[in-house]
């Protein structure tokens, strides 16, 4: 195979938190909103929503393609908290999913199950929920993941060090110019003080072509046609072994509408790029057996595929984020410590990264895209309810310390 499309999609949906007020700490522990509370958070009705025009139609398209085209392969992550949801609220959906996985050529990637940055903040908490998350898709799929990927493709050297350690055999990032330099992302490469893992890099102006500006009329190549796309990845340099198209699932149907054509270029895609000899589809794992790494890549400083910089700030920009999230890891020991598996459960589900991303008071494109993802009128309101949620956790936690205390005294 001369060049290999490597397709990976995201999946992703969170428990989001409700208007808690001030007045519900101490009282109500529901924190995550349901179909009692206001439509725009209600996670259920979410779930419905993206499940009926994103997840249930791509996959259909995506069977249909593997069927139809023995050579076609994607990979994809689907963390955690939206198989909960899916188990909960359609399971049509998720047997969609594992119809994919079950045809042997999707690969599913490991990740933290809460979708958290943990990572930057308890190691062990981290492990725990990578651990969570490969047992949750071994349960679901049947199968063992062999490549990482950390929340919103975070990624730093430290991190890849982990991951050999971890004994995954690659992992996968953004393939950001001031990192990357001159080099070209359409390659595999090796990450700095490492031997064997491998990484992965998304060529994030092809990507982004399709996942952010397909329906965009003002775009000088709109409108996006397979044919075009097509000839794009043909006029690539021969050297250049492997496109990396990285973005999240519901940019079929639920970020790009149907009516765009999304899926009429989904499923003329394969089509276009299989007409010339030497195109081919790999999943993650293929492409790092098929391919050596060209270059080491060295990155210091964390980046992600979030915003224009490229880095946290995207959930760590600002006093409210930092604070929010500051506060949610300083309570780790007694939380864990106090064996309640339901406040352990909240706990988590509070650190997923999604509550401080609603918090960010970017301007600009930025902060449109901030603003489409949010369930809140504004970060404000975001942090309120978050902080509110806070409160009752650690209200929780010195209730249970309380509870220890008086049944064995003196320790």
């Amino acid at each position: 195979m001369k060049r290999a499309v490597v397709l990976y999609l995201h999946v992703h949906q969170p428990f989001r938190v409700r208007d808690y007020t001030i007045f519900d700490a101490g009282f109500d522990h529901n924190y995550f909103s349901d179909a009692n509370y206001h439509a725009r958070t209600s996670n259920e009705q979410i779930l419905h929503k993206v499940a009926a025009k994103s997840y249930i139609p791509t996959n259909k398209r995506l069977l249909a393609i593997l069927t139809k085209h023995p050579e076609f392969r994607l990979s994809m992550s689907i963390t955690g908290t939206v198989l909960e949801q899916l188990e909960m609220w359609s399971p049509e959906a998720l047997q969609s999913f594992k119809d994919l996985v079950a045809t042997g050529r999707v690969e599913i990637v490991a990740e933290t199950y809460y979708h958290s940055l943990a990572f930057f903040y308890s190691r062990f908490e981290f492990e725990k929920q990578v651990r969570m998350h490969h047992d949750k898709v071994r349960d679901v799929f049947g199968v063992f993941p062999k490549v990482f990927r950390n929340t919103e493709l975070s990624y730093n050297n430290d991190l890849a060090a982990w991951a050999e350690q971890a004994g995954y055999k690659g992992i996968i990032t953004e393939g950001w110019d001031p990192v990357l330099d001159w080099r070209s992302p359409n390659f595999v490469y090796r990450p700095r003080y490492t031997e064997n893992i491998r990484l992965l890099m998304k060529n994030y102006r092809m990507s982004d072509d399709i996942a952010f500006r397909f329906s965009d009329k003002q775009w000088s190549e709109w409108p996006l046609t397979a044919e075009k796309f097509a000839r794009w990845v043909n006029e690539l340099d021969d050297k250049q072994t492997n496109v990396n198209l990285f973005m999240d699932y519901e940019t079929f149907g639920e970020h790009q509408w149907h009516e765009t054509g999304i899926f009429d270029f989904l499923e003329h895609l394969p089509v276009e790029l299989l007409k010339t000899e030497g195109n081919g589809f790999m999943t993650i794992s293929e492409a790092i057996d098929a391919f050596e790494p060209v270059d080491t890549v060295d990155v210091p400083e964390t980046i992600t595929w979030a915003d224009t910089e490229r880095d946290l700030s995207a959930w760590v920009g600002n006093a409210m984020q930092q604070q929010a999230i500051t506060e949610l890891y300083s309570m780790e020991d007694d939380i864990l410590a106090s064996g309640d598996r339901q406040l352990i459960d909240d706990w988590r589900r509070l650190q997923t990264s999604d509550h401080v991303y609603y918090m960010c008071t970017k301007y600009f494109t930025d902060g449109d895209v901030h603003a489409y993802f949010s369930p809140y009128e504004s970060p404000y309101d975001g942090f309120i309810a978050f902080c509110n949620a806070l409160k009752d956790v650690r209200l929780r936690a010195i209730k249970a310390r309380e509870g220890r205390s008086e049944r064995w005294p003196g320790r």
